[in-house]
């Protein structure tokens, strides 16, 4: 049908609109959208026309019906809004796809149905190829932690800094958000470097990768940020803590405080505090706070006790010892701590040196 009879055939088309049958009114539905397509030059008028017929129509469709009308125009630039906006408040089935695609919707529009409607229709938004950082805010107070997974996995997302903050918090706590959180090319530095101590061996290594690639403009403003929102209290320190900073201070000003004394703390364990003495040794040397040496040392972090002797310069053989000290209740702990001094080897200083910043931020904040 040429393209001056397909307009000819609107009023008529629009006249059938108040057909009571069902089934005629589906056939009317699936022509008219047909003709929509079919004539890309339209007036206004005809255009108001469209909109306001189609929407009609397809209120009173059945779902699968509603569910073919949103795919047909989830892509389409100039679907009608009225019509694109009712799709997207129907239910889940029948709103999919204009949600997830139709360039159509407004950021108002996309408000409204993230604002008020279940976990379905906010991760077919969080799936669009661009998501404002006012939608993702909601998406993010709002949906549950696939729908987060949903909007972290998606680059075309932006997250605000209090969003992103939000979903690092949420994501500590839930594995199954890791590598998506990991992964998100727009993450802020400090909040990548909060991961470290909650995921798994292979996303730390991807997180010193990104630690040596990183600007150094940008790892300045990443470690200003982050020292802006490091809390200053990280729990209470151990009942000895006093007597054993006397100590330590003591041997540090008689030049006596060396790597391998802290290997003699360690290995005298909790006796003597030499646990707190090898933790406030460690601290000072790495130049980074207590809690955060003791977090390393308590959970056997390894790698992170790797990751501070690299920065500081000891040697494979020094942070083996500390690795089988630390170990040392375990029936393999040499093939283990092996293990570690192989991914101490092949870990850069300067990928050390950078994480050891974001570490160091929380020293800052307590001293400030």
């Amino acid at each position: 049908m040429s393209e001056t009879a397909t307009l000819s055939r609107l009023p008529d088309l629009i006249s059938l609109a108040e057909e009571g049958s069902s089934e005629k009114r589906r056939a009317l539905l699936r022509e008219l959208t047909d003709h929509f397509f079919g004539s890309p030059q339209r007036t206004e008028t005809e255009t108001a026309l469209y909109d306001t017929v189609l929407d009609r129509l397809a209120a009173d469709m059945e779902t699968a019906v509603r569910a073919e009308l949103s795919a047909r125009f989830s892509t389409a630039p100039d679907a009608p809004h009225t019509l694109i906006r009712r799709l997207a408040n129907d239910e889940a089935a029948v709103a999919g796809a204009v949600l997830a695609a139709s360039p159509v919707l407004t950021d108002d529009d996309l408000l409204g149905v993230v604002r008020r409607h279940g976990q379905d229709h906010l991760r077919a938004v969080s799936a669009r190829p661009t998501v404002s950082e006012a939608v993702s805010d909601v998406i993010v107070e709002r949906g549950d932690d696939e729908t987060l997974g949903t909007l972290l996995r998606n680059d075309g997302a932006r997250l605000s800094r209090k969003a992103s903050e939000a979903a690092v918090e949420r994501a500590k706590s839930n594995p199954a958000l890791h590598e998506a959180t990991v992964s998100r090319a727009t993450l802020p530095p400090d909040l990548l470097n909060d991961m470290y101590f909650v995921v798994e061996a292979r996303l730390r290594t991807r997180i010193l990768e990104q630690n040596a690639r990183l600007d150094p403009g940008l790892l300045e403003s990443a470690l200003a940020a982050g020292r802006a929102r490091v809390a200053t209290d990280d729990g209470a320190l151990p009942a000895d803590y006093s007597e054993c900073l006397a100590y330590v201070e003591e041997l540090k000003a008689a030049g006596q405080l060396s790597p391998q004394m802290l290997a003699r703390f360690l290995r005298s364990g909790a006796k003597g505090g030499g646990r707190t003495s090898f933790l406030i040794a460690l601290a000072q040397l790495a130049d980074i706070d207590f809690h955060t040496a003791r977090q390393i040392v308590e959970r056997r972090e390894l790698d992170a006790l790797a990751v501070v002797c690299k920065a500081a310069d000891l040697d494979r053989a020094l942070f083996l010892t500390y690795a089988v000290v630390l170990l040392n209740d375990d029936g393999d702990a040499m093939a283990k701590a092996h293990s570690y001094a192989r991914m101490y080897a092949d870990l850069s200083k300067e990928a050390a040196l950078r994480t050891l910043r974001f570490w160091r931020m929380r020293r800052g904040a307590v001293a400030a």
